[in-house]
C-alpha cells in the first residue's frame, strides 16, 4: 500500500513538473529574447538569445489594437518559430517587402482579429518604428499559389500563418495571409525571388 502511494505521488509530481516546464520555458525564453533585442539595439549587432541558438532578434512587431508586442526572429525554421514569429524575407528597415511567419496557435493566433484598416508597427534594430495598415486579409492554398515578392510593392508587410486556426492538423495546405501597407513607403527597391507559401507549412 505504501509503495502504491509513493508511486502515485511520484507520477503526480512528474506530470505536474512536465506541465509546468512548458510555460516556464516559454516565460524564460521571452525574457532572454527581450534581453537579446535590447542588447542588439544597444550594440547594433546580431545578438543570440542563448549560446546555442541558431537565430536572433531582427525586429519587434506590435499589434496596438490588440495590445500585443512580440520579438521577430531571423528565419522560419523550427527553433525560431518555437519562440516567436520568424522573418522569412526582407528587412524591416527596407527597402523591399517583409514577410513574417508564425504559429497559428501561439504568437500569430491573434491574426484572426485583424481586419482591413488595423494598425501594425514594426521596429528595427536602430529603434525606428515603421507604421502599417492592413490592406486585406485572405486565405490561400499553398498548393496552387505562391508569394511572388517580385510583384509586391516595397512598402508591403505580409504576416502568414496556417489556417484554420482551430484545426488539429498542422500539415494542411491553407495559409492565412494578412497584407499591410506602410504609412510611409521607403525609397528605392530591389528585385526579390518568389517565396513559396508552403515553406511556412506546419505553422
Amino acid at each position: 500500500m505504501t509503495r502504491l502511494f509513493l508511486l502515485m505521488v511520484m507520477m503526480s509530481a512528474t506530470i505536474l513538473t512536465a506541465g509546468l516546464w512548458i510555460p516556464f520555458k516559454a516565460v524564460v525564453a521571452q525574457e532572454l529574447l527581450e534581453l537579446a533585442w535590447a542588447e542588439s539595439q544597444a550594440r547594433q549587432t546580431e545578438t543570440r538569445p542563448w549560446p546555442w541558438a541558431d537565430t536572433w532578434p531582427v525586429a519587434r512587431l506590435s499589434l496596438p489594437e490588440l495590445g500585443q508586442s512580440m520579438i521577430v526572429l531571423e528565419g522560419a525554421h523550427g527553433e525560431s518559430l518555437a519562440f516567436g514569429p520568424g522573418q522569412v524575407l526582407g528587412n524591416a528597415a527596407g527597402p523591399g517587402p517583409v514577410v513574417i511567419a508564425g504559429h497559428r496557435d501561439t504568437h500569430f493566433s491573434s491574426l484572426r482579429h485583424l481586419e482591413q484598416g488595423s494598425e501594425l508597427k514594426l521596429q528595427t534594430r536602430s529603434g525606428r518604428w515603421y507604421g502599417y495598415r492592413v490592406d486585406n486579409v485572405r486565405v490561400v492554398d499553398s498548393r496552387y499559389e505562391r508569394i511572388d515578392t517580385g510583384l509586391l510593392d516595397d512598402d508591403t508587410l505580409l504576416l502568414v500563418t496556417c489556417f484554420p486556426f482551430d484545426s488539429f492538423d498542422n500539415r494542411g495546405p491553407l495559409r492565412y495571409v494578412v497584407e499591410a501597407r506602410s504609412s510611409h513607403p521607403p525609397v528605392g527597391g530591389n528585385e526579390h525571388d518568389p517565396v513559396q507559401i508552403d515553406t511556412v507549412a506546419g505553422l
